[in-house]
């Protein structure tokens, strides 16, 4: 307040020694009048909230708040001069006063910003020193999170290394228009000359909730330039997120799939998981875990973790304590496939809504390995099912997968069985236990996940490995399927398989290839990509549904059922077969795969091999 005093009464000095010295000659008593002013100053720059501003971190759109202050010293000191007679300060005096002490204010509050830019041009002139030059940056989107970047690039990112050239924006009505000092240059289809001709180094993308292909699209044309792409997280998150996130961050596997982020539906109760005794097997799993983090969020009354891996179920019931610390969480360690633990474990917890995560999941191991797969995945989810109905719970609910249709894997096949044995145990007992199978494909970020394997190899120098140029997947986020998951488990009704909408099909050799590009590499150049062909058991394309599952829509737009089974499946002969199945121990099986194809319905299951 002191430096902004004297800032003042310098200021209306100067505009004295200017004009003021002719017509009042004593100067003694206009002093007093300029301290007065000095002091009417000081207290209007408080009133407007001048010094609750930390200036350093303050963008120029708040020197307004100087600006109403002057103006209203100005009003009133030309208001006091008018109807004073004689006239104590001539207007002119007031006009030139104002705008030096406008002028002394601001400098003073930006003075940082005035030195450097000081500074470097002196360094220029004299050493012929020039400031290293601010990277040129193209932002996608003028919306209000390209807004809040461009704020955040031009005053309080990187030191300012950032020079922000233009917005590109499909909406003809900002074409031209300028925002934070920044024009509009044009459309998406104008990206690439537009970077030519303004030399841009980086592009962000800033525009949310994008479809897949939109964001595929434009990530096409920013790769025929020779920009770096960088992605603007959600601004929403930035401001919930607890640790400091970045701002800006690359772009990522999820981005190029395109899918949105699924909450909670609006239209479906979820008050069915509220309150329940609830059992996660395969708990410390990529599914599982995510699994157990969202049901904690619908209050259950005891959240059973089982796993057979000691270590991360013990870091996940660190993880989940400290997040939850009033939850009642029960890890357990144990087998699936060991009748004793798990009935002595429904006996104490007495658990009513049970998620089977528990499985190998594996394609190529389980092909080498077909009897630890039959074994876990059928003999496990038996055990854990018969258990569930034998204990009374209300809900079962089987984690499938998109490879138990047409299954040409052993992986595959045993899942499809466990599909049938839930059937089958609603056809012996309606009503008592409802059981479902929720069917997806791909999860990024997910063990065995193709994404994290291409970031390994892409960072150790290559080669990125494909089976085939054609091969093709859908992709889930692991919240999302955890969070379709609980909904399907809120909405059946019992004997259903679920399958959730994956969106659009990825070519994964289109995905490697980006990821590299994404790294400022080359495909096929700085990074080779190798074909190695299909392994055993793999399919070239996913399926979601056989073609005599009659598929229907659910409340909710995410999620499809069907409850259609083969026609001349008879649940009896099965049993039989997966009993006979059980008492080889799995261990002399020669041939698994045909082996469970012949105890799955021969008509409602055509075997693909690969080529």
């Amino acid at each position: 307040m002191c430096v902004d005093a004297v800032i003042v009464f310098i200021a209306y000095t100067a505009a004295f020694s200017v004009r003021g010295v002719t017509v009042m000659p004593d100067f003694g008593q206009t002093a007093i009048m300029f301290a007065v002013i000095s002091v009417l100053t000081v207290a209007m720059l408080f009133l407007f909230g001048v010094y609750r501003r930390i200036w350093s971190r303050t963008s120029g759109h708040d020197i307004t708040v100087i600006v109403n202050a002057i103006f209203a010293v100005g009003v009133i000191l030309s208001i006091y001069t008018v109807v004073q007679v004689p006239r104590p300060l001539p207007l002119g005096i007031v006009l030139i006063g104002s705008i030096l002490s406008f002028v002394g204010l601001v400098t003073i509050r930006y003075r940082s910003r005035v030195v450097s830019g000081l500074a470097w041009r002196w360094q220029a002139i004299w050493n012929r020193q020039f400031p290293e030059q601010p990277t040129r940056v193209l932002i996608i989107g003028a919306g209000e999170a390209g807004q809040t970047l461009a704020l955040r690039l031009k005053h309080r990112f990187s030191g300012n290394h950032h020079k922000v050239i233009g917005f590109i924006d499909d909406d003809p009505d900002k074409l031209n228009m300028y925002v934070e000092g920044c024009r509009v240059l044009g459309t998406r289809k104008d990206l690439i000359a537009i970077a030519e001709a303004h030399d841009v180094e980086l592009i962000v993308v800033a525009v949310h909730k994008i479809s897949g292909a939109d964001f595929r699209e434009i990530l096409a044309l920013c790769e025929e330039t020779s920009a770096m792409i960088k992605v603007i997280p959600d601004v929403l998150a930035l401001m919930k997120n607890t640790r400091s996130p970045e701002l800006l961050r690359d772009v990522l596997a999820e981005d190029l799939i395109g899918r949105t982020t699924i909450t909670q539906h609006e239209g479906i109760d979820l008050t069915t998981i509220s309150n329940r005794i609830i059992l996660i097997t395969g708990a410390a799993g990529s599914i599982g875990s995510e699994l157990s983090r969202q049901v904690l969020n619908y209050a259950p009354r005891k959240l059973v973790l089982l796993d057979n891996n000691e270590s991360g179920l013990h870091d996940l019931w660190i993880e989940l304590k400290a997040r939850f610390p009033e939850a009642a969480l029960i890890p357990v360690l144990a087998d699936i496939t060991r009748l004793r633990s798990m009935k002595n474990l429904f006996a104490e917890y007495q658990p009513q809504i049970v998620f089977h995560a528990a499985a190998y999941k594996h394609v190529p191991m389980l092909e080498d390995y077909p009897s630890e797969g039959m074994r876990t995945n059928i003999l496990g989810t038996r055990i854990v099912a018969e258990l569930a109905r034998e204990f009374d719970a209300e809900r079962f609910v089987l984690i499938s997968t998109d490879k138990a249709v047409n299954p040409s894997s052993v992986m595959g096949a045993s899942k499809r069985v466990c599909e049938l044995l839930l059937h089958t145990l609603d056809c012996e007992d309606k009503g008592r236990t409802l059981y479902t199978s929720v069917r997806f494909g791909n999860v990024l970020g997910s063990r065995g996940s193709v994404v994290p394997t291409f970031n390994r190899q892409i960072e150790s120098g290559g080669p990125v490995t494909v089976t085939d140029p054609e091969m093709t997947r859908y992709f889930m986020s692991i919240p999302e399927a955890a969070n379709l998951i609980i909904h399907a488990a809120a909405i059946t009704e019992g004997d259903d398989v679920f399958i959730l909408k994956m969106g659009e099909v990825v070519r994964i050799v289109e995905l490697a290839e980006r990821m590299i590009r994404l790294r400022g590499l080359r495909p096929y150049k700085d990074i080779d990509i190798r074909f190695t062909g299909m392994r055993d058991g793999e399919k070239m394309h996913e399926e979601l549904f056989n073609g005599y599952e009659a598929m229907v829509e659910t409340a909710h737009s995410h999620i499809m059922k069907h409850n259609t089974w083969p026609q001349n499946f008879d649940c009896s002969t099965f049993q039989e077969k997966v009993d006979r199945l059980a008492e080889t121990e799995f261990a002399s099986v020669e041939q698994p795969l045909e082996t469970l194809l012949s105890i799955i319905d021969p008509q409602a299951v055509a075997v693909s091999t690969p080529a």
